[in-house]
């Protein structure tokens, strides 16, 4: 029996889960993968996921991969992830690929997107899915204050103590700042992010609305390296993992 490669992406509700990674004192995303595909195929397989969000954290395109030697094709896993998913997870694609892709490893890019409802009065219905901010909003000058995070830069500023990384040596590819009514979406994509990075941007340019941080001090900030300088932290139930790109060419499987 020959083994076969997954490349899966799901969306889910992280309001109930303690992040991706499993943990010991918490039901967690990839605890709640590995336990459906153990009822589809009998057996238990460890996933690997695109990379660790923190509890509370949604997504719009998480990915993660799998091996098997199950002969099950990719629509029959698809239909029976669909069954047996969690009614806060959903499954959105189902690919068979080369036996050396990682959802992790493979990855060479990450979106992610912060949502706020800017509103007077709260919405119950998106509570737990954006943050709710009852001041004005001034969208234009919070796209082009987040303009200044575009290319290659130490951002040691934004990002929270704790972190255990190599380098803080981060390219952006996308940073902007789109209004849809009363949403307010911060898009950024980059070849990696640091702990609580993207939550430490939105905060950021959440104070440059509010006038707590001038737009074109943003390069000042990154060049301090000073956490301190920079925005709160906002909380984790406004950011969603938007997209992974890969560099899918070389790990398409063979026809």
């Amino acid at each position: 029996m020959s083994m076969k490669n997954f490349k899966v992406t799901i969306a889910f509700d992280g309001g109930n889960y303690g992040g991706w990674q499993i943990q010991q004192n918490s039901m967690t995303i990839q605890q709640a993968v590995q336990d459906s595909i153990k009822k589809v195929l009998k057996t238990r397989h460890k996933v690997t996921g695109c990379g660790r969000t923190d509890a509370g954290v949604h997504a719009n395109g998480y990915v993660f991969s799998f091996k098997t030697e199950s002969d099950i094709p990719e629509k029959g896993l698809f239909k029976a992830l669909h069954i047996a998913l969690p009614d806060d997870i959903a499954v959105l694609e189902v690919k068979e690929v080369g036996l050396d892709f990682s959802a992790q490893f493979s990855a060479v890019a990450k979106q992610y997107m912060y949502q706020f409802t800017n509103t007077e009065s709260r919405n119950p219905f998106l509570d737990r899915y954006s943050l709710h901010y009852e001041y004005p909003m001034d969208d234009k000058l919070m796209d082009e204050a987040a303009k200044h995070f575009l290319g290659h830069h130490d951002f040691s500023a934004f990002c929270a103590s704790g972190a255990q990384n190599v380098t803080s040596d981060r390219r952006i590819y996308r940073s902007e700042v789109i209004r849809d009514g009363d949403i307010v979406r911060y898009y950024v994509a980059g070849n990696g992010f640091l702990y609580n990075m993207v939550r430490i941007m939105a905060g950021t340019l959440l104070y440059v609305s509010a006038g707590k941080i001038k737009a074109d001090s943003i390069p000042g900030i990154i060049a301090s390296g000073d956490r301190e300088r920079a925005g709160k932290t906002l909380p984790p139930h406004g950011l969603y993992l938007d997209k992974v790109f890969y560099d899918i060419i070389s790990h398409e499987k063979e026809s």
